[in-house]
């Protein structure tokens, strides 16, 4: 008995040293033609290398869209670094290291000397709150450019676009002068009313492209084993955060936009952690706790509907949806095809928004910001991808074609 133990724990430690590159790194899968696909998590590895190996062969249906990509990598490289020791104010924990941010829809009263409490204007966006007083912007900031100089140095293997990006994550998430503490205690706090909320979480629901970002910067060498370790160590503890704090705890339970993009952080998170049973948890619990309570057998989305920016909202949730549905086409988990009992799903939420990408067609609800056919492309071309069906391409030409000629959409999720 024992022999037949330690040959089995030997076969395991075989299998996983088979299963990690240098430093533990996971090693990348390939295809069947033997190149290496990335090790992504909300994106295709297998969509990504299908365009890489269509620019090379010079696709021109691929073009526009990666002339602009380079170029808005370019600009990248111009861009940050950032930390979150640039902010002016000062978090009330006192260590600049805490990130920080303020509600975006919340007002000075005009009816009191100091403006505080703050007041909610919904879908009015606070100026004060996109400055570089806190830490939002800079956020956003680091991840748009992280985020397309990997993907430029995917398509490309111009290495200082890897060098840019490693560089932006390094400040971002790992150097001990500048780096941010994986909590999100004080964020989307109101004047007068708190230092922080639940539903600041959804601050960092970037953190989705982040892991993907990582994970493309895997075959250059500015990003190292060591690197790998450190933001991989990051978000085990920022992941556990999001699952024991008062803040995550609260945000977890939210019925709307929040709940879906909570989950899609923890899944993305546990997936790029190793976590993969946490990750297929949360994945079929969104089936009743999401699906079943935020989408209408006719496909409409209360809680977002009921917003001043509702096709927006309706939107943003369902990409959160569309992610997860991605995630868990790696775990064996159908949340493309699930449907509840009394016909609620994510493809009814996309039928239901799907006709607006017709120019002609009015939204019935308040939209106060605009919100072009164009926003729906994206998710037009994943379900048409998904479901293997034609409708979708065909409300897609109805879209503008000035509006999504050069989207990156079409080099993330190429047409067959």
């Amino acid at each position: 008995m024992r022999a037949c133990s330690i040959e089995k724990v030997s076969m395991i430690v075989v299998l996983m040293l088979y299963q990690l590159g240098p430093a533990g790194v996971p090693k990348a899968d390939r295809d069947s033609s033997g190149n290496e696909l990335p090790r992504v998590f909300c994106l295709s590895p297998t969509k990504l290398a299908e365009s890489k190996a269509r620019l090379a062969r010079g696709d021109e249906s691929l073009q526009l869209a990666m002339k602009r990509l380079q170029a808005e990598a370019d600009e990248a490289l111009k861009a940050g670094p950032f930390s979150v020791m640039d902010k002016k104010l000062t978090p009330p924990s006192g260590d600049k290291h805490d990130y920080m941010s303020l509600g975006p829809y919340w007002w000075p009263d005009p009816n009191k000397p100091d403006g505080q409490p703050y007041i909610r204007r919904d879908g009015h966006v606070n100026p004060e709150t996109r400055t570089v007083d806190t830490d939002r912007l800079a956020f956003g900031q680091m991840t748009d450019a992280a985020e397309t100089l990997s993907l430029a140095w995917y398509f490309t293997n111009h290495r200082p676009y890897a060098a840019h990006a490693a560089e932006l994550l390094r400040v971002w998430f790992l150097d001990e002068a500048t780096r941010m503490n994986p909590n999100l205690q004080f964020a989307q706090a109101v004047p007068g009313q708190n230092q922080g909320r639940d539903i600041g979480i959804i601050d960092t629901a970037r953190l989705t492209r982040i892991v993907d970002t990582v994970a493309l910067l895997e075959s250059s060498d500015a990003w190292t084993p060591e690197d790998y370790k450190g933001i991989r160590e990051w978000c085990a503890a920022y992941l556990n955060w999001l699952r024991t704090s008062s803040h995550g705890l609260g945000e977890q339970k939210k019925l709307n936009n929040h709940g879906t993009w909570y989950d899609a952080q923890v899944v993305s998170l546990a997936l790029f952690t190793g976590q993969d049973e946490l990750a297929r948890t949360i994945l079929e619990q969104v089936k009743t706790r999401r699906i079943g309570r935020q989408i209408e057998p006719d496909g409409r989305q209360p809680q977002e509907l009921a917003r001043t920016k509702s096709l927006g909202y309706s939107t943003m949730n369902l990409d959160g949806f569309f992610r997860l549905a991605a995630m868990g086409e790696k775990l064996g988990v159908d949340l493309w095809r699930y449907e509840s009992d009394d016909g609620r799903s994510i493809r009814k939420a996309l039928d239901f928004l799907a006709p607006y990408a017709n120019p002609d067609k009015k939204w019935p609800y308040q939209q106060i910001a605009p919100s072009p056919p164009g926003s729906l492309f994206p998710l037009l071309r994943r379900a048409s991808l998904a479901y293997g069906t034609d409708q979708y391409e065909a409300l897609i030409k109805k879209i503008p074609p000035e509006e999504i000629a050069a989207e990156r959409t079409a080099l993330l999720w190429p047409r067959d």
